[in-house]
């Protein structure tokens, strides 16, 4: 435990700061912080760990995250060890919010998993550690659809690829692994000092580096610099993978991990964040305070703390909407069939859901997979660079990969259904006129998009094996720019009920046009060579799917998701559903702003931690610009000056400098050295 963690026992004893504890060895603790705090982060994943160190470095500001899951310390190798994230990590486990839509009508009636962390670092502890940026065309349309606010600036591409490469420290391949992967990069591209680590996999196999080649065979764009602003074509990705130990690197061990102690930050695990209180005296809502407790059957009046400068809500796509709508903050109509009193009504609360849908072709092969290494138990022991292979060879296909001659007409007719599709329920949920336009410019900054280089649909080498068996890769491909769109919103006013989750999958014709097509083309890369020489036979969807009508059926049965959900607390005008305006300020209220993935307001073709990273250093940037007179992201970007300060103030590391004695079969403690960790011991209770 940190000499600086704040924590009494039962008997209001101090406990000893080498006393090992951990959530399941006690029952009930109380606990011990300042009544009030300057900034309270309602989520501790990816982007509220971001802010929580940014924030802090002013230590005459004090700041709380509050976060659902536990530390995570207790299954820490199951988090460090990449290649264990595909046979044994976090997912389906208590550390994944194990979420799931409604039945999808277009799907065969079927419920999508939606996995999520529910552990300090959230799903950057969890998740595949893909680093892949949206393209220059997708970030600026985002800043474009913002329509000239006050801030739109900050989430053009020139400011977003600051703060990307801010939040990262790259190193190259070794020339060896450069050579047999046939990676290609441009390290000015890239971050020098941020405190995320990134490269590429210290272990290639022979298959995965036939990757480009056969693309190319294909016509596909083979890129040479992904994250430069032209993020489409085919390459391999970087990974968020700390190279001196082959470790995952995410926001815990990157942004609080290594920080020296700091009495001005808390963190308190277990606890959910229930609502916020209101001081509704006067003009738009204050947020005075925070309620949370550690499980729904916890003896109301549940604790608060309150709140001297703002509310900062980190809790993702489902857990930010959620949170506003517990307090009262939304949809009139949801709020109040929900039993929750409206506070504020704002409709674009929880509308705008996209996501990419996928599904994979598998192909059985003679080449050696990771699946036969993992499970011959190649792929074991500290600092092992074959335990750093993870699946890393993408392709994001245009439009005329994926339609040739057809792209054209295909655009003309997708604008043609606008006017159609934003008044049918089955596509844009909503019935409020200003959802409706909202819906309209998103619609149509997405269909821009389509003859252009964007990707369209994202084609994935997978060699972790699949469910057809330990020989075999798959080839997956996901829709990155979906037409259909959903909502989330709460059925009851107990928070610890989860929210209902409708993406509408399918609901758009055009996504099953798109989807088709990156199927069949997918399909062509196992019939290509140099892949064609490792592939013995397809195994799905196999010979008896063929015809055009029968790979859509096909996919109705079998679609799934990359787990890459957003949008759902928009920043857009108010005027067009926005939750937040380009400062991240919900409207209505005086002191709360959302920064996470879902204030996103168009699907980009990419993973979206990387973005998601760049987001939360720029809202650290907003926030501290406000408070502290330092230039805003986007007057920065006005004047063409970079974002600032990679490493964090006050930091002696990065997540790297413990690298030499770390063990991954060690059971690390559950302190932090960082600042103070606040922690309820009564487990949260997963619904």
């Amino acid at each position: 435990m940190s000499p600086h963690t704040n924590v009494l026992g039962t008997q209001g004893e101090r406990m000893s700061p080498h006393k090992n504890f951990n959530r399941e060895a006690t029952t009930h603790i109380r606990l011990c912080h300042p009544a009030s705090y300057d900034f309270i982060i309602a989520g501790g994943g990816l982007a509220g760990l971001v802010l929580a160190s940014r924030l802090s470095e002013d230590a005459n500001t004090t700041v709380l995250v509050i976060e659902a899951g536990p530390t995570g310390d207790d299954v820490r190798s199951r988090i460090d060890t990449p290649v264990i994230a595909y046979f044994n990590g976090l997912m389906r486990s208590d550390y994944d919010w194990k979420r799931i839509t409604t039945p999808q009508p277009n799907l065969g009636g079927r419920n999508i998993s939606w996995p999520g962390g529910r552990v300090l670092g959230g799903s950057s502890a969890m998740n595949g550690m893909y680093m892949v940026r949206p393209s220059a065309l997708e970030l600026d349309a985002m800043a474009t659809v913002l329509g000239g606010m006050d801030g739109a600036d900050a989430w053009g591409w020139n400011s977003m690829y600051s703060a990307m490469k801010k939040s990262e420290t790259f190193t190259p391949p070794s020339a060896e692994i450069q050579s047999e992967g046939n990676i290609l990069f441009n390290a000015a591209s890239h971050g020098t000092s941020g405190p995320i680590h990134t490269t590429y996999a210290g272990f290639v196999l022979p298959l995965f580096g036939q990757w480009g080649a056969t693309l190319g065979n294909l016509g596909v764009h083979v890129s040479s610099d992904a994250n430069g602003g032209e993020g489409w074509g085919a390459f391999v990705s970087t990974s968020a993978i700390n190279p001196s130990n082959w470790t995952r690197s995410y926001s815990k061990s990157a942004y609080i991990d290594p920080l020296p102690p700091r009495a001005n930050l808390h963190i308190m695990t277990n606890q959910t964040v229930t609502r916020l209180i209101f001081d509704k005296s006067s003009g738009n809502l204050k947020a005075t305070g925070v309620e949370y407790a550690s499980n729904g059957y916890q003896q109301k009046p549940w604790p608060t703390v309150g709140v001297n400068k703002e509310v900062i809500i980190a809790g993702g796509p489902v857990g930010s909407p959620n949170i506003l709508m517990q307090s009262g903050v939304g949809p009139s109509d949801k709020l109040t069939a929900a039993g929750v009193q409206v506070a504020h009504a704002l409709p674009g609360v929880g509308q705008h859901v996209q996501d990419h849908l996928s599904t994979q072709v598998i192909f059985r092969t003679t080449a050696q997979t990771t699946a036969q290494l993992y499970a011959n138990g190649a792929i074991n022991g500290t600092n092992n660079p074959v335990a750093s292979f993870v699946n890393s060879a993408i392709a994001y296909t245009n439009i005329t990969d994926l339609l040739g001659d057809s792209a054209s007409a295909f655009k003309q007719e997708v604008v043609a259904n606008m006017t159609a599709s934003a008044n049918d329920r089955a596509l844009n949920p909503s019935s409020d006129p200003t959802v409706t336009k909202g819906y309209q410019a998103v619609y149509q900054a997405t269909a821009d998009q389509i003859l252009t280089p964007a990707g369209q649909v994202e084609l994935l080498l997978a060699m972790t094996g699949t469910g057809a068996g330990q020989d075999t890769f798959a080839v997956q491909a996901g829709i990155q720019h979906p037409f259909s769109t959903g909502e989330v919103y709460i059925a009851t006013p107990n928070p610890f009920d989860y929210p209902v989750i409708n993406p509408n999958y399918f609901s758009h014709r055009a996504d099953v046009v798109l989807l088709r097509e990156g199927i069949k083309l997918a399909r062509k890369v196992g019939q290509t060579q140099p892949i064609s020489n490792f592939v013995t036979a397809e195994v799905s969807p196999g010979p008896d799917v063929q015809t055009d009508e029968q790979v859509e059926a096909w996919l109705r049965t079998v679609v799934s998701t990359e787990f890459h959900p957003s949008c759902t607390c928009a920043m857009l005008p108010l005027d067009h559903g926005g939750v937040v305006d380009a400062n991240l300020k919900v409207y209505g209220l005086a002191n709360v702003r959302v920064a996470d993935s879902s204030v996103f307001p168009l699907s980009f073709a990419a993973h979206l931690m990387a973005p998601t990273y760049g987001l939360a250093e720029q809202a650290a940037m907003i926030i501290k610009s406000e408070y502290n007179g330092t230039p805003s992201p986007a007057a920065l970007a006005q004047t063409g000056t970079a974002t600032g300060n990679s490493q964090p103030t006050g930091t002696s590391s990065n997540d790297d400098k413990d690298s030499a004695g770390f063990k991954l079969g060690a059971s690390p403690s559950l302190s932090m050295v960082f600042a103070s960790v606040l922690t309820f011991l009564l487990p949260a209770i997963i619904l």
